[in-house]
């Protein structure tokens, strides 16, 4: 199975929308449990990591993108 890269603070896409109906979601934690934010209603969830990595389906945004560069 291929190792997904994330990062503290990257925006991620998961297999299932948020009840709110977003599927957009911030990287806030991480360690043996990933705590992640909603990007629409700001809402965080705590899941394992060995969950979190068979659910995210990519990176959409790294954190740090979009900083102007020197």
């Amino acid at each position: 199975m291929e190792r997904k890269e994330f990062g503290l603070g990257d925006v991620v896409q998961m297999k299932k929308p948020h009840p709110c109906g977003a599927n957009e979601w911030q990287v806030i934690r991480m360690g043996a449990d990933i705590r992640m934010k909603c990007i629409n209603c700001q809402r965080s969830v705590m899941i394992p990591r060995s969950q979190f990595e068979r659910q995210m389906r990519k990176v959409l945004r790294r954190a740090g993108e979009g900083d102007l560069e020197a």
